[in-house]
């Protein structure tokens, strides 16, 4: 989380509610992305960002799930779709 208040600021940023099946609110509450954060000895990407994904739908919202395996480097899965539209609009803003 403290990853993402470091870009959105703290104000921005903050744990979601862990109950019921994670479709009520992500792990982590940032602008623009719905957050499923996995950590453990052997993580599945693949069903974190199907959570992220099923759980974001109609919200507007970029689905990302971000993984760290135990003594690993955290990183985030993110589909190409929406890769390719993040990277647009930053292309498109980055021009300006």
């Amino acid at each position: 989380m403290h990853i993402f208040a470091g870009v959105f600021g703290s104000e921005n940023v903050r744990r979601g509610l862990q109950y019921r099946d994670g479709a009520d609110a992500a792990d982590v509450i940032a602008p623009a992305f719905w957050v499923e954060a996995k950590v453990g000895k052997l993580t599945n990407p693949r069903a974190a960002l199907r959570q992220a994904t099923e759980a974001a739908s109609g919200k507007g919202l970029w689905p990302v799930a971000v993984r760290k395996d135990d003594r690993g480097e955290p990183f985030v899965a993110m589909s190409l779709d929406n890769f390719l539209d993040l990277v647009r609009e930053w292309w498109t803003l980055s021009k300006r």
